[in-house]
């Protein structure tokens, strides 16, 4: 397995892989989450590249950015041990040399749901995306159905701009109490850890979006939302540990939404 740190270098890496080629762009913390990806590219395609780059655009909030995981050498370990071809590591300044002055924004559905809540997140989302694919060239890109708003504007970016390239969704990987995998799970305190599993199970249920939210506010959490759209009910809820708080975000399938 490569590891490619300099774009300069990356292109030169690029030209040596067969076809069709998979990407798996994640922020880094990598986790049975990011693996079930990582699997299921090597098994569809013929090289892997995943990407490691903990993107600050997309944090809206500096305290988030600074405290979520870095956990660079067990994600190499883990994307080695999975059969990716070549795991690229940009800096900053490689992949925003224009000091984020052009940026992809969408204009509707980035701005509901988690949009509503973390000012310019999806701009910087899909701006790294975009350059992502235009620097790795993939065939295929997968993503988590965890974060079903992004695969959603994501998808329709690459539709909208014509980009060579299926987006494939893949189903959310969670722990056998039904917490939904997430780097930021690292972060959760023992009490924060044992409440974390009633936001699944609550969306989960057959009541309305306004009686999970009052139900989840009773167990403890700060509701950001619960809104069901598109047969699917979308939640992001913040609970409180230690000295600070972690945002947990989840969806599943509904009827009738």
């Amino acid at each position: 397995m490569k590891v490619c740190g300099d774009p300069g270098q990356w292109r030169e890496v690029r030209q040596t892989l067969s076809e069709p080629v998979g990407l798996v762009a994640t922020l880094g913390a990598l986790h049975a989450g990011h693996a079930a990806l990582i699997k299921r590219s090597v098994e569809e395609c013929a090289s892997t590249v995943v990407t490691v780059f903990l993107n600050p655009t997309q944090f809206n909030d500096p305290k988030d950015l600074t405290n979520y995981p870095s956990t660079l050498e067990a994600d190499l370990e883990m994307a080695r041990e999975l059969g990716a071809d070549c795991v690229l590591t940009p800096e900053y300044d490689d992949l925003y040399a224009d000091g984020f002055r052009y940026q992809v924004q969408e204009q509707t559905f980035s701005r509901e749901l988690c949009g509503a809540h973390r000012d310019g997140h999806f701009t910087g989302v899909l701006t790294v995306v975009m350059k992502l694919l235009n620097l790795v060239c993939p065939q295929r890109a997968y993503f988590g159905e965890k974060d079903f708003q992004q695969y959603l504007l994501i998808r329709d970016m690459c539709d909208t701009f014509f980009m060579d390239v299926e987006i494939v969704p893949c189903p959310t990987v969670r722990e056998p109490d039904g917490l939904a995998l997430s780097s930021r799970n690292a972060l959760l305190d023992a009490s924060a850890r044992q409440l974390a599993p009633a936001l699944n199970r609550l969306i989960n249920s057959d009541c309305s979006d306004t009686q999970v939210a009052d139900s989840l506010e009773r167990e403890g959490f700060v509701v950001d939302y619960v809104q069901s759209r598109a047969g699917r009910r979308f939640a992001a809820v913040t609970v409180h540990c230690g000295n600070g708080t972690v945002r947990l975000i989840d969806n599943v399938p509904v009827s009738g939404a």
